[in-house]
């Protein structure tokens, strides 16, 4: 009867064998699979890799210009978005940029 040991390393030198076998297999799998694609040109969207388009308006690239400004602090706000504390409440035409 074959002791635990002996046993335990037939395992373990099987264990790298099957690693060794599946890394030849896995090689000539991207070879075939790169010669495909190579063959009938197709990318990366073709075969679901490339995440599908975003919905809606796609996210602005610069915040927008300032609008408004606080003279007390020399805050600003663009006019979009919750108001700040300095201008809620107040007649809006006395922080605009430009008039003052």
């Amino acid at each position: 009867m074959a002791q635990y040991a002996d046993l335990k390393a037939q395992i373990a030198k099987l264990q790298v064998q099957a690693d060794q076998v599946r890394q030849a297999e896995i090689n000539k799998v991207i070879e075939e699979i790169k010669a495909q694609i190579e063959e009938y040109g197709l990318t990366a969207q073709d075969l679901g890799f490339v995440a599908a388009a975003r919905r809606g308006r796609p996210p602005r690239k610069e915040p927008l210009p300032p609008k408004y400004h606080d003279p007390k602090t020399g805050n600003t706000w663009s006019g979009r978005g919750k108001p700040p504390k300095w201008i809620s409440g107040k007649n809006r035409e006395r922080f605009l940029i430009g008039k003052a």
